[in-house]
């Protein structure tokens, strides 16, 4: 035992989600054939010519992003992608599944995080609390943490599943990956997330993603929204997945990166970033996904925008050079 005191979890008090409000309510969430602004950036097209190039070459197209893309209303996009197979590999932070969780249990997602935080109740929630039970499980089962819950939302039959993007992957047979940092999401304050259980199931994800990642040789990687996790564990699959490699004489250098953010970069970012008496030196997306790791004869492509106008418009156009028609309806339609 620690010769250090430890915060006593039991004498929390957890309150129902129905006292806490949902800024995003399911009805949020926008339908695939919502009106959205066209997205111009020269590059854009580009990307997604890559996509659809590298999906018909079987290459595998892996999306890490962060869990604004879901707070925005904007999983049936993800969804389709994976049920068309567009995206073969989805990767998250430990905020994006308790999102996706929360939104197949019907209502919504997402709290007032100033008002909840003064009465000391943020994220201080029972029913999401079921993740921790269903992370356990995970462990015991030597299932990963994105699989585990997919694989739960869709054999408990919760109402909303159909807008949960970890069911829609355990229904795909698309691989949905957790990368938890411990301490960073409010499941973990609750009495019963064990710690061991968090590390095992999301490590699961991790040895998945690298997996993933050790395919990418002609294949796309995008980063969307996650400034740290996402390039940070990108960073580790790789050079793991390039020792391996090499250990074949094969290389893993010929791919696509794309970075969707709302941080201002210079024209020539691909030249590389400012040195380190510079703020953005420490930007991670920048110096890890745009220039380190594509040096050596990859493509990089920074698009910064609002998601809510970039999702929709690099599914719209996936979608139709895939199938050759600019007619897009829902693969599930």
């Amino acid at each position: 035992m620690s010769r250090y005191p430890l915060f006593d979890r039991e004498q929390i008090k957890l309150k129902s989600l129905a006292e806490r409000g949902h800024d995003l309510a399911v009805t949020d969430c926008l339908s695939l054939d919502a009106s959205v602004e066209p997205y111009e950036y020269p590059e854009f097209s580009a990307l997604v010519n890559r996509i659809v190039e590298a999906r018909r070459n079987d290459r595998p197209v892996v999306l890490m992003m962060g869990g604004h893309p879901i707070k925005l209303g904007l999983s049936r996009f993800l969804i389709d992608l994976i049920e068309r197979r567009v995206i073969t590999h989805l990767a998250t932070n430990g905020a994006g599944i308790i999102h996706d969780f929360e939104l197949a249990l019907g209502d919504g997602t997402s709290e007032d995080v100033p008002k909840w935080i003064k009465q000391g109740q943020f994220g201080l929630w029972n029913e999401t609390g079921a993740l921790n039970d269903i992370i356990s499980a995970a462990a015991q089962r030597g299932e990963g943490l994105g699989e585990a819950v997919g694989r739960t939302i869709e054999e408990s039959k919760l109402p909303r599943r159909d807008l949960s993007i970890a069911a829609a992957g355990w229904q795909a047979g698309v691989p949905v990956t957790s990368h938890v940092s411990v301490g960073s999401d409010i499941i973990h304050a609750h009495a019963n997330c064990d710690g061991a259980a968090l590390g095992k199931a999301s490590f699961t994800d991790f040895l998945m993603f690298a997996s993933a990642i050790e395919q990418l040789e002609g294949g796309v990687y995008l980063n969307i929204g996650s400034a740290v996790t996402g390039p940070e564990v990108y960073l580790k699959a790789l050079s793991m997945a390039r020792n391996v490699a090499r250990q074949s004489n094969q290389k893993i250098c010929d791919f696509t990166t794309a970075v969707f953010d709302l941080v201002q970069l210079p024209p020539n970012y691909r030249e590389g970033p400012p040195t380190k008496d510079h703020h953005q030196y420490y930007y991670r997306p920048w110096k890890t996904i745009l220039v380190r790791t594509v040096a050596d004869g990859g493509q990089s492509y920074y698009f910064g925008a609002d998601h809510r106008v970039t999702i929709p418009n690099l599914w719209r156009m996936a979608v139709e050079r895939m199938s050759g028609d600019s007619s897009v309806t829902s693969a599930v339609a």
